[in-house]
Order: C-alpha cells, then structure tokens, then sequence
C-alpha cells in the first residue's frame, strides 16, 4: 500500500484482515452519526457540522489531544463530501513527497474530483514544508485538514492559517468512552462482542476514567483486558493488568507542559492549596523534571509572596536543595510541603511591581549621571573635582538616616516600591513611612 494511496485505510482490508487489526482502528467509526463527542462543533446547527452538511468544504485545522477523534472526523469529512481521501504523515514526509501528492491532485481536480488531504501531525512540518502546501491551497487543488495536538498559534505558519479554519477537539468526556466501551463489547463482527465476555460497569467506569479522555487509550485498555479474560469474565485484576499506569496527556516541551505549570502557579498566587497540590502532583505523576518544578516555585516566592513573607525565599531555596540532594521520590515531598507553604503564605507583589516601575522610568527618562555626592574619591583630581562632596555617611547620624538625595535631581521624589498591607509587607510599610518622614520631613512623602 502506498503512501498516497487515495482509499481510506479502513476500506482497503478485507474482512479476515479485520481480526488482525487493533480494536481502536476496528472500531473507528464510519459514519458521522457514529461519531462521539465534539458536539460543540458538530452538534445541530454547529460550524463545522453546517460546513459538512453543505459540502462547501474548506481547509481546516483540527486541533486536539490524543485520541479525540481527529483522524476519524478527517476520514468522514471526505467521505461525506465525496472526495478522494488523502492521509499524508508529517513524520514520513518532504517537500519531495509533497509534491507528488500534490501533482496527483491536480490531476484528479482536472477530472473533476476532489482531494482531501489528511496531514496528521503538521506541526512536525517546518516552515518551508507547511508553505509548500499554500499555491495549492489557493488554488483548491487540495482540501487541506491538518491534525495536530500543539496549538496552531505557534507551530503552523501565519500564511497557511489564515487560509484555514481552526476547530478545537476537547478529550471526550468519561460517559462518552463508556459508550465507546460498550460498543466495542457488543460488536460483533469490527468489535470483541463475538467473544461473549462479561465486565462489570464499574469496571468499564474504571477504564474510561483511566483513560483521561484518550479514546484510543481505553480501547487498547479493553483489548488488553479481554486478551487477560478468564472463563469469559473481564475481572478487576484483567482490568488491573492491562491500565499498568494511568494515561497522562503531558509533553514536556509542548503546550501541555506549559498549561498545567500555569495552573500550578495560578493556583498558588489565589491561596488555593488543594488545587495546588493537585497540579503539582499531576505534573510529577507525568515525569516533570523535578529541579524544573523547583525553580518555578522558588519563582513563585519571589513573584507572588515577596516580602509579605521573607522566609517564602528561604524555605524555597531550601527545597531546592533537598530535592537536589534527595532526588526522587524522596524530594517529592519537599515540594509538596513548599507548594503549601507558599500557597497559604500571605501575597504580595509589590516588590515585582517596583522592579517594574524602575524599568519603565529608565526606559521613558534621560539616563541622568550619578550625583557627585555619591561617587567614591579615591584620587585627589577626583576630590578637586567635587567626587563625594557633601555625602553624608549614614551611620554617623541619628538613626542612621540621613536627608541626603540618591536619586538624580530630575527624579527626586519618585516612589517605585509601595509595600501592601498584607503579612510582613504591613511591618515595613510603616517603616517606610517612618522612613521617608524621617528622610524628608518636609516633602510630599513625609509630612510635619
């Protein structure tokens, strides 16, 4: 079979090689009503349902992760649409091959026939094989439906998005995969209903859970399972046996990577401790590099708990050492317990702001030089010059606080940090209060 071979891989075996394919391809479905899920966009008056139905198909982007069904619903759009189906793999592909394909598409556009082409995983084609596709775009040689489980913002080139329409798959839902489940046990002739096996609903459940929406996953979970069947019964243990371990959709240089790690720290900075354990968890459960883990909360520390609670820093120095020293699992824990302490820790981000507000002033001001007072004279030019004139040494005060200006005297007066009121933050901001009137007892910030 060849690579550009225009009749779908479901419709190229025979039934006796039926028995030697994998449940999940046996069972994909053939029409769109066998279709599961989706139906944001494939329900009643949907887009991509209403596209469907009046055969004006356009180029489109199927965006989604594993086992949501993309390759299916590419394979139905072509075949509700009459057109000659085309998978073409970004992994086995070149520019070569693509334009082959193409060459054969123009010929059948000529004979007035359509081609869709199923590129599954495009986002593995770099930018000069993706605008290899756009003349034949344009022209509507080809039909184009990519599937890819990255966003499309940032791995399909602007050129071939604008000419496609972006449709967003969601992981299907455990009551989905539990019909999807139950198809395949009581299918016969594509499905394992032939065998007669019996599997309690609790423990399809189970399956479906496990699968974290991959429906592909959970059929290659059942297919295991009824292969550990004892005398026709699909037991706990069969069903044990088979999951190993619980499917997690993670990539760690992909946009999963980044989502679940934005999630961890949004949860942290709103004192959500519970879902902030969960979220750490789920990336650890996943494999995440565990010193990555650690720098992202020491991060957070510093982002969002600063100075309303100075040991933040500390104890998340402190964990980065142990995980450092401890390794794993052993390390785990000591995330676990920073990720509480830093959730329950008062916020602020008032430090981060001030840092902020620096930067943007010495963006939008002249960079003044440095007041003569505060250089060092460490020659007699430079005392002649008037280098440390009129410094006043602070320990030599009372208090240790002197009235002497260290900004230059186009930004006196500016304030960057304004301390909140929130933990530690409500102890130095009435130092600072007292500060600035002992500093400047006259001006706008201090008073009489």
């Amino acid at each position: 079979m060849s690579l550009f071979d225009s009749t779908p891989l479901t419709e190229q075996v025979t039934a006796e090689d039926d028995a030697g394919r994998p449940l999940a391809d046996r069972m994909r479905p053939r029409t769109i009503e066998e279709y599961i899920g989706q139906e944001h966009i494939l329900g009643p008056d949907k887009p991509l349902r209403a596209q469907i139905e009046s055969g004006k198909l356009g180029s489109l982007i199927l965006w989604g992760p594993p086992g949501s069904g993309k390759t299916t619903l590419a394979f139905l759009i072509a075949r509700q649409s009459r057109a000659d189906f085309v998978p073409f793999s970004a992994v086995l592909s070149g520019i070569k091959e693509i334009k082959t394909v193409m060459a054969e598409a123009e010929r059948r556009r000529r004979a007035g026939r359509r081609t869709v082409l199923f590129i599954d995983e495009i986002h593995r084609f770099n930018k000069a094989q993706q605008d290899a596709f756009l003349p034949y775009v344009e022209r509507g040689d080809v039909v184009l439906i990519g599937a890819t489980t990255e966003n499309p913002s940032f791995e399909v080139v602007s050129a071939l998005l604008s000419r496609t329409k972006v449709y967003s798959l969601r992981a299907l839902e455990t009551p989905e995969i539990v019909i999807l489940l139950k198809r395949a046990l009581e299918t016969p002739e594509r499905g394992i209903g032939h065998l007669g096996l019996k599997i309690a609903d609790e423990l399809v459940d189970e399956i479906a859970v496990d699968s974290s929406g991959d429906a592909r996953s959970a059929l290659n979970t059942l297919e295991i399972a009824a292969g550990l069947a004892r005398e026709g019964v699909i037991d706990q243990q069969a069903v044990a046996d088979a999951m190993q371990h619980k499917v997690l959709l993670y990539d760690k240089s992909g946009e999963e990577h980044y989502n679940l790690i934005s999630a961890l720290h949004k949860s942290v900075r709103s004192s959500d401790v519970d879902a902030a354990l969960y979220w750490l968890a789920r990336m650890m459960k996943a494999g995440e590099d565990r010193l990555y883990l650690a720098r992202r909360l020491v991060r957070m520390a510093i982002e969002d708990i600063g100075l309303a609670d100075p040991r933040a820093i500390e104890q998340a120095i402190a964990c980065m050492q142990t995980v450092h020293f401890l390794g794993m699992p052993e390390g785990d824990q000591a995330l676990a317990q920073l990720t509480i302490y830093l959730a329950i820790a008062p916020k602020s981000d008032a430090s981060y702001q001030a840092l902020n507000k620096a930067n943007g002033t010495i963006e939008a001001t002249v960079a003044e030089p440095v007041p003569l007072h505060l250089r060092n004279a460490p020659t007699k030019l430079m005392k002649e010059m008037g280098y440390a004139r009129g410094y006043q040494h602070a320990h030599k005060e009372k208090d240790a606080v002197t009235a002497m200006q260290c900004l230059p005297e186009s930004l006196a007066g500016s304030v960057f940090y304004e301390p909140t009121e929130r933990g530690f933050e409500q102890r130095i901001r009435e130092r600072l209060e007292w500060l600035r009137k002992a500093r400047h007892p006259g001006g706008p910030n201090g008073g009489q």
